[in-house]
């Protein structure tokens, strides 16, 4: 998930985090970014969902508004 950053960098970023917002706020902060990451990923999946549902529709009914059908 982190990709390259390793252990020694979290704990400097914890740090600097702490640092920054104090002892109290850290816990808020993460609820909150917890928070924000599901709504992404709840956004993503509902467009995702509605792509893939038109998709289908396409291909079940390629020629419904009459356009190019020959003859």
């Amino acid at each position: 998930m982190f990709g390259s950053i390793g252990i020694q960098e979290l704990i400097l970023i914890f740090i600097i985090a702490l640092l920054l917002f104090g002892p109290k706020r850290i816990p808020e902060i993460g609820k909150t970014i917890g928070k924000a990451i599901r709504e992404f990923k709840r956004a993503t999946n509902e467009i995702k969902e509605t792509i893939e549902k038109e998709v289908e529709e396409e291909k079940e009914e390629p020629y419904k508004d009459g356009e190019g059908k020959a003859g």
